[in-house]
């Protein structure tokens, strides 16, 4: 007797000590509304959010509301083994993910292997990417997050347990024609190399309110600037000041907006590795230079890379706090070390952001592995080179911007690499990839990830190209033509050259519209660009009834449950379609509901597949019915800080609605004290048939910039 009662506790020893922590064992905690976290095994002190620095905006998240927890507790398993942590998290059939970071060639993320590993560009989306964000969203309107700054291995619904509680078919390839390689799976599994994690959980209802309480929960996204929403040109690496007026000079005389020039590697002393010195032949004098800039509405944004060249006048004081290794022989900063940080950004302080510097482009913080340092790597924290390699490029991200924030001014810049707690950092994400398809995608899987993807406009072929690129740039967080290697301008091809000038126009006139759409980044956690599987009522789910229908009688059904990866929502009432090069015409997957032409007015359709033919000079955007835009004068520059603009306000469609106008100061983080002002535009139609529109009175002392309002009913 007392053999099998010592054998009956060994084996549940051994499955103790397999399992690790059980469902029923794990301690769910509702940490704010909507959100719940539990702690297995004995999670890392350094993680994702304690590298952002990220702290939830739980007011917000309060204000949505609350929701049950999203799936069954009792089927989401944690296994510790090895030092390891295993998660398993069920799915249901039908079920449909996104996420898993910034992916260029996918939107669908079921079926998917990946490994969220910090990389360049694969052009795989295998996991190694820019910002391999470990959040998923499902088309059941829940998400999770796994908060760990390590390699993760994702199986996403491709792993099939043998004690499945919904194994797949038993199928003969012989004589089964419907026979599959890769049979149903389950659930999510994903690998953490860690003794234990935080895993969180975000309810919805919908897979939008998932996305908004991560981003919430993550401080909610960024607000950057209003120049930082105009229109930028990064000019030729060699550029010296001179150069540089004479470009910036000729944007004015031929009408083209411009807000920020970027200065690309020469204005270092030395670059790849950097002093983060000016560049004294060419830029003797580059505080008088930045001034004079600024004194024409042109800010200067700088190029660099984070490795300190042996040269620099800071090597002798940061060398005791870098890594073993080297990248481009310069030694990197463990940024996780206060003295270090002081060093670093010391230099940048006193050479750059004081002499009125407006931001950066943060180069070389992602991969390749030949290029970064190896996971072999040591750094004075004691932090291991993978944690490093996968929160670099949100510690340099957080530090350049409380930097800024020590001056009270807002920056807006460009960064190689992010991650999950950088969602409120102003910066946004670029690559050296260069298909225009693949860079849609990008701005469509950014929405999911808490990330920001500028599809940057280089170099062309032809003027169609050129146009067709720079039409999409202007739909998309930052308008900027990266000129470094080519010094192509707006009016390279001449044949193009008004219409660029209209399109790149048209981006400063939507400016109030643009900065609203940001605000409620900020405060609400909603994406300004995402993908239209976010819309309500847009179905990515595999109904029984599809999978018999008539295809041919029913291609909305077909079009709203594949994979939509060349169109995108921008801001609460824009449905973008770009054009690439080459097309003359292209089909349009329209949500739920009656949209409108943006140019005309004109409905285009209502729930269904549509065929547009826009000709080269636009780009399809279509508006939601009871959409309203405020746009503002042709400008070449952003308004100035507390200046009047008058506003023409846009309605279009049959549906009265309502729309919350924001403003503030546009340059500083005074909006954090509660210096801004929300406005309600009202329109509604009256009793004789006209449409009406108002505006409501702006607070006592709050901001004001709106000067004369006029209104125009975009109904043919």
């Amino acid at each position: 007797m007392k053999k099998s009662i010592y054998k009956i506790l060994l084996l549940l020893g051994l499955l103790s000590a397999n399992f690790g922590a059980s469902a029923q064992l794990m301690q769910w905690k509702q940490v704010a509304s909507g959100v719940w976290k539990v702690s297995v095994g004995k999670p890392e002190a350094y993680n994702l959010l304690t590298a952002a620095g990220a702290q939830p905006n739980t007011l917000a998240l309060k204000n949505m509301g609350t929701t049950g927890f999203p799936l069954n507790q009792n089927e989401i398993s944690v296994q510790l083994r090895d030092g390891k942590t295993y998660l398993r998290i069920p799915l249901e059939r039908g079920e449909q993910l996104f996420g898993f970071g910034l992916n260029f060639q996918t939107v669908h993320q079921r079926g998917k292997i990946l490994q969220l590993h910090m990389d360049h560009y694969g052009n795989k989306d295998n996991g190694r990417t820019h910002a391999p964000v470990p959040f998923y969203v499902s088309s059941k309107g829940y998400g999770v997050f796994v908060n760990s700054a390590r390699y993760i291995n994702v199986y996403a619904g491709t792993a099939v347990r043998t004690d499945s509680k919904n194994p797949p078919l038993l199928q003969d390839r012989n004589t089964d024609k419907n026979w599959q390689a890769q049979p149903y799976s389950d659930a999510v599994e994903m690998l953490v190399p860690a003794g234990g994690v935080e895993l969180y959980v975000f309810g919805g209802p919908s897979p939008m309110e998932a996305v908004r309480r991560f981003n919430l929960f993550n401080g909610g996204g960024c607000l950057p600037p209003r120049w930082g929403l105009g229109f930028t040109q990064r000019v030729n690496r060699l550029y010296s000041d001179k150069d540089v007026q004479k470009e910036a000079a000729e944007f004015e005389e031929k009408g083209y907006p411009l807000d920020f020039i970027g200065l690309e590697p020469g204005w270092q002393s030395k670059s790849y590795p950097c002093t983060f010195e000016w560049d004294k032949t060419r830029f003797p004098q580059p505080a008088a230079f930045v001034k004079e800039m600024l004194s024409k509405g042109v800010r200067i944004n700088l190029w660099t890379n984070p490795y300190v060249s042996p040269e620099a006048s800071i090597f002798p004081k940061i060398a005791p706090f870098t890594g073993s290794h080297s990248v481009w022989v310069g030694a990197v900063p463990d940024l996780t070390i206060p003295k270090a940080q002081s060093i670093y950004w010391g230099q940048f302080d006193k050479d750059h952001v004081s002499i009125g510097v407006s931001g950066y482009k943060i180069d070389e913080v992602d991969g390749f592995d030949s290029w970064l340092w190896p996971d072999v790597a040591t750094f004075p924290s004691g932090l291991s080179a993978e944690q490093m390699r996968q929160t670099y490029g949100v510690l340099v991200m957080k530090q350049s911007t409380d930097m800024f924030r020590k001056h009270n001014r807002r920056t807006y810049g460009l960064v190689r690499a992010s991650n999950a707690g950088g969602v409120s950092l102003p910066y946004v994400i670029y690559n050296d990839n260069y298909s225009h398809e693949d860079f849609i995608t990008g701005l469509i899987n950014s929405g999911f990830s808490g990330t920001l993807w500028t599809p940057e406009v280089r170099a062309s072929k032809t003027g169609e190209e050129w146009l067709r690129r720079f039409q999409s740039v202007c739909f998309s967080p930052m308008a900027m033509i990266n000129a470094w290697a080519s010094s192509t301008k707006p009016w390279t091809f001449p044949e193009v050259a008004e219409q660029i000038k209209e399109i790149s126009q048209l981006r400063m006139r939507m400016m109030p519209y643009w900065y609203t759409e940001f605000a409620k980044y900020h405060f609400e956690g909603t994406p300004p660009f995402r993908a239209v599987n976010l819309e309500p009522d847009f179905k990515t789910e595999l109904k029984k009834e599809l999978l018999n229908a008539n295809l041919e009688e029913n291609p909305y059904a077909v079009a709203v449950n594949k994979e939509i990866k060349d169109q995108y929502m921008a801001g609460e009432y824009l449905l973008v379609a770009p054009m690439f090069t080459g097309q003359t015409s292209r089909k349009v997957v329209l949500p739920k509901g009656k949209w409108y032409d943006f140019y005309t007015g004109k409905l285009v359709g209502e729930g269904e597949v549509i065929t547009v033919t826009p000709g080269l000079e636009k780009i399809p955007v279509f508006v939601k019915d009871g959409g309203i835009i405020p746009m503002m004068p042709v400008m070449l520059h952003a308004p100035k800080p507390d200046q009047k603009v008058d506003i023409e306000i846009r309605h279009y469609g049959q549906k009265p609605a309502q729309y919350k106008l924001y403003d503030d100061d546009g340059e500083t983080f005074d909006y954090e004290k509660g210096h801004f002002s929300w406005r309600t535009i009202t329109v509604a139609r009256q009793a004789n048939g006209e449409w009406k529109g108002t505006i409501s009175n702006p607070e006592n002392g709050k901001p004001n910039t709106v000067g004369n309002v006029t209104w125009k009913f975009m109904t043919p």
